[in-house]
Order: C-alpha cells, then sequence, then structure tokens
C-alpha cells in the first residue's frame, strides 16, 4: 500500500497496525490537482526545496516561520513522522510569496531551524531572516467542522505534471476531526492531494481572510500522475486549531528581539486589530519610531506570557509623518469594537484615528489645531468618567496645570474642566498613562516622575483629592524607563493594570497585575535583553 494511500487510513484509525504490519513504504511528499493559483494568490504558501532529494509545500504563519509537515524532514518520510529538533540535516530553502516558480518574486530563504510537535506529523520551521511583503496566514482558533469547506494550496504533482512550475489550489469538504488529525474530501473531481503536497495548508477563507485549519500529511492520490488507478481521493492533514497556541508560542520568539527598541519613541496599546475576543486575545501595541516608521504588534491569542504578541504590521515606513509625533495615546472612540489612536502633532494639530487596524490609520478627526496646543506635553485616553468609551482626555500642560476633557467623541475638546493649576512639581511628569490599579469604576492615572518615583491617582484626580498611591519609590530603578503603556498582556479579557516598559538601553519588558497598594511591581517579564 503506497504511504500516500495508507496515510488516509489515519482517519480511519488505521495508521498503527498498518505500520506495525509493515506496509508503510517511502514516498516523497504531494501538489494539489485542481486549479492554477492567480498570480499572488495564497501567496503565504511555500515550496520547500529540501537537499535537492525531496519537495514539501508550506505555510508562513509568521515573517520568519513556516509550518509543514515533519514526514518531510524525516530520514524515511514514508515510514515516520519524528524529526530532530534543530538544524535541518539537508540543506533547506524555502520559496515564498512566488505563484509562478519561472518568474521572480516573492523570497527564498535558507531553513535554519526545526522545532517539531511530539503527537502529530507536524513541525515549526525558521527561515534564516524574515520576509517582507507577504502577509502569512492567519491562524484558525476554532475546530474544524464536519462538512466545512476549505481549501487547499500546494505545489505538488498534478494529473499531468510531475514537477509544476505553478502553485495549484482546489476546494475540499472537512471530514471527522480527532484528536491531531483532521480528514479532507474533495469537493470536485480535480480535487486531490497530490505527492509533493506534504505541509501543504488547509485553510478557510472567511470573506478573503483566510485562516490556517491544517497542514497535509497524508492522500490517497486517486488521479495524480502515476496514480491513476487509484480512485480513492481522501486526504488527511495534521490539525493546527488545537495548537495554535503553541504556534504563535514558537513563532513569537523571534517577533520583538528583531526590532532595537532602543529606537522606539511612543508606545500606545488598545484593541487595534478587534476586541478581545470573547476574552481570548491580549492587548496590541503601536510604537512610532525614531525614524518616523509606525507598527503594529498584534496581541497573542495564546497564554505564554514570554509572548504576548504574535505578529507585526508596518503601517508607515520609514521617514512617514509619524516623525511629527509629539504625544500619542490610545482609547475607544467609539463602539464599533477597536480602539483607535490620538496624537499631538509638532504643528499644534491634535487629531484622532477612530481605528487603527493592520490595513493602517482610519477616520482622522481634528480635535483642534493651534498653537496653544503646542503647550500639551503629555495626554492620556482613559475612561475617568461613566461614559462606557475611554475617550476621556487628560492632558497635561508645559506650565504643570492638567485638563480634563471628557467624552471627546461627541464633544471633541470643547468641555475642557481645569483639574490643577500650573504647578512647577508637574514639570517633573515623565510620562503618563490611564490604567485600572485600584479596581474603582472608573480609570486611574499613573505618573512616572523624573527622580524614578511612579505614582496612582485614583479616578484620574491631580489635585490627589482621593488620594496617591506610591508604586516605585524616589531613586527607583524606573528612572530608566524611557517609554512606559499600560494595557492587558498577560490575561485576555483582563484589567488594564500590566505595565510595558521600553528601557533607556535596548530592553524592553511588562509588570504584570500591577495594583495599587503601595507595593513595588513584581514579576517582571523580559521580553526584549
Amino acid at each position: 500500500m503506497p504511504v500516500r494511500r495508507l496515510r488516509a487510513a489515519l482517519a480511519a484509525g488505521l495508521l498503527a497496525s498498518t505500520v506495525a504490519a509493515g506496509l508503510l513504504t517511502a514516498v516523497p511528499a504531494s501538489a494539489v490537482v485542481g486549479a492554477p493559483a492567480k498570480d499572488g494568490s495564497y501567496a503565504f504558501t511555500a515550496k520547500l526545496d529540501i537537499g535537492g532529494e525531496r519537495s514539501c509545500s508550506a505555510a508562513l504563519v509568521e515573517q520568519q516561520w513556516l509550518v509543514t509537515a515533519a514526514s518531510c524532514f524525516a530520514d524515511n518520510p514514508g515510514q515516520d513522522v519524528k524529526v530532530a529538533a534543530g538544524a535541518p540535516k539537508l540543506k533547506t530553502t524555502a520559496t515564498i510569496g512566488r505563484t509562478d516558480l519561472t518568474r521572480d518574486g516573492g523570497s527564498v530563504v535558507n531553513v535554519v531551524e526545526l522545532v517539531p510537535r511530539s503527537d502529530r506529523d507536524l513541525v515549526m520551521v525558521k527561515l534564516e531572516k524574515p520576509v517582507t511583503g507577504i502577509a502569512p496566514v492567519n491562524l484558525g482558533f476554532n475546530a474544524p467542522l464536519q462538512g466545512e469547506d476549505v481549501f487547499v494550496s500546494g505545489y505538488g504533482r498534478t494529473k499531468d505534471e510531475w514537477v509544476p512550475d505553478r502553485l495549484h489550489y482546489a476546494k475540499f469538504a472537512v471530514g471527522d476531526a480527532k484528536g491531531g488529525t483532521v480528514g479532507l474530501t474533495g469537493k470536485s473531481d480535480d480535487a486531490v492531494v497530490c505527492q509533493g503536497d506534504t505541509g501543504a495548508p488547509a485553510f478557510r477563507d472567511i470573506g478573503g481572510r483566510y485562516e490556517l485549519v491544517g497542514v497535509n500529511s497524508l492522500s490517497w492520490q486517486g488521479g495524480c500522475l502515476g496514480h491513476e488507478d487509484e480512485t480513492r481521493k481522501g486526504a488527511v492533514d495534521a490539525r493546527t486549531d488545537d495548537i495554535a497556541g503553541w504556534i504563535q508560542s514558537v513563532s513569537s520568539r523571534t517577533l520583538l528581539p528583531r526590532s532595537n527598541w532602543k529606537y522606539a519613541k511612543h508606545l500606545a496599546s488598545g484593541y487595534f486589530t478587534g476586541d478581545s475576543a470573547n476574552g481570548k486575545r491580549r492587548m496590541d501595541l503601536f510604537v512610532v519610531w525614531e525614524d518616523g516608521e509606525a507598527t503594529l504588534f498584534k496581541g497573542a491569542d495564546n497564554d505564554d506570557p514570554k509572548y504576548p504578541f504574535s505578529a507585526e504590521y508596518q503601517l508607515e515606513g520609514k521617514g512617514s509623518y509619524w516623525k511629527s509625533a509629539v504625544a500619542v495615546t490610545a482609547g475607544r472612540y467609539t463602539d464599533s469594537g477597536s480602539d483607535g489612536i490620538t496624537v499631538r502633532w509638532s504643528s499644534g494639530k491634535l487629531s484622532t484615528y477612530t481605528h487603527v487596524d493592520e490595513k493602517g490609520f482610519h477616520d482622522e478627526k481634528t480635535l483642534a489645531s493651534s498653537d496653544s496646543w503646542k503647550n500639551a506635553r503629555l495626554i492620556t485616553s482613559g475612561r475617568f468618567t461613566g461614559n462606557a468609551l475611554r475617550d476621556d482626555l487628560l492632558v497635561l500642560w508645559e506650565d504643570g496645570s492638567t485638563s480634563m476633557y471628557t467624552d471627546t467623541d461627541v464633544n471633541g475638546v470643547k468641555k475642557e474642566t481645569q483639574l490643577t493649576r500650573a504647578n512647577p512639581g508637574f514639570k517633573d511628569a515623565v510620562q503618563i498613562s490611564a490604567g485600572e490599579f485600584t479596581g474603582a469604576k472608573t480609570a486611574d492615572l499613573l505618573i512616572r516622575w523624573k527622580d524614578g518615583q511612579t505614582q496612582v491617582f485614583p479616578t484620574g484626580d491631580t489635585t490627589g483629592g482621593h488620594g496617591r498611591v506610591q508604586v516605585t519609590p524616589v531613586g527607583y530603578h524606573w528612572t530608566h524607563a524611557a517609554q512606559i503603556t499600560v494595557g492587558n498582556f498577560t490575561k485576555p479579557g483582563g484589567r488594564l493594570n500590566d505595565i510595558l516598559v521600553r528601557w533607556d538601553t535596548t530592553d524592553l519588558s511588562y509588570y504584570p497585575g500591577v495594583i495599587a497598594n503601595g507595593d513595588k511591581p513584581a514579576g517582571e517579564v523580559q521580553l526584549v535583553g
């Protein structure tokens, strides 16, 4: 029984007995008989060349990581799905983002590391360098449902080509999803997974958003070139939905260290790419860099505290208008379910992008534009009043006075309440941020002073009428905190009381679950450095 045919028996639970009977023979990996993909389609699909001896397909899940079948790298692919962690034994290259292999475009990158799973035919593949200009496939966290439609794309054999030079794809129906596998059945006569498609991604198409379901492991290959007498066309994939958190954790290892955090000029946290997904996702991080680049780090769905972010998106390139940003804060300015950004520009303009996501900045509203706003030194948005949105704006001015503008989505900055008059002491404030440190119904104000002391003003009352709680003492090492932002980086759906710090070196870390009770923050999680 040929291996690709045999592997379909996995769906019926027959794999173990077949292997024991010695019927599993070595056959290299498989491609999809189906329609040729249009140029640029399913660009996250990769072709692996493994030592010039075999080829597989794979999926880009992060700029520097692929996921594919572990059996692609096994010594005896037809008999074993186990592979050692570390560098691949054979020189391996990945071609990504090149629908037509006879053309230029996309990237060709060496593979430097394998991180296998022990419970299924699946391995994470680290690239020598990140690829740019290619959107990774999204990870699906929901189990595939029987009868659900998915697509499979790959570079394997077709019904009339041994070595196709173009990506193909076809539609399949989901069968049983048991344990770490899921069965697939073609929706048309030419929907077959062939030799060369091992590791090929199976994915949902949700209105143009592609969501990974699994990677191919086994197939009967009916109708593929060289298997004309075989009539069975089913396939079996290694599931990815139930280990999506693990995939995120592995692929996030290289995410933050790729950037030089010494040059992060502004930080703001929020649910920009959508709400917390029913409490399953952590906050995103928006970063403006000194050279004017603006990037967005998407909050992770996994529960590993060391890896709170899962992807990076460049929103604007180097030298952009973001070089003119003087102060940046994030808030919830509409009831759309996602957050936005308020910016004080060097020109004296104050504006809000009511919605920010991985595609850029949307619906800019100019709140003010005057020389007086050039004196707005620090700003933060929060829910300081009973309004359900986090759209109250607290401003610390150059003269040390503070003001509150409530419900800026409706009022803009027309409704000002002066909290404190000019106060030389407030000139020593280095950073401010809204958070939920006291458990009150409204937000608190965090102020980090230049002497290293950090204090929380309950309900944002800078007059001190509600008291102030010391978080760090005078002389504390937070004098080296170059930037801070407050968000939810640990417990999806939890309070906004994690403090992320960009230090004056290249280090980045955060303190989870800070409570304003007089104790110093504990449990620092080192992200970079």
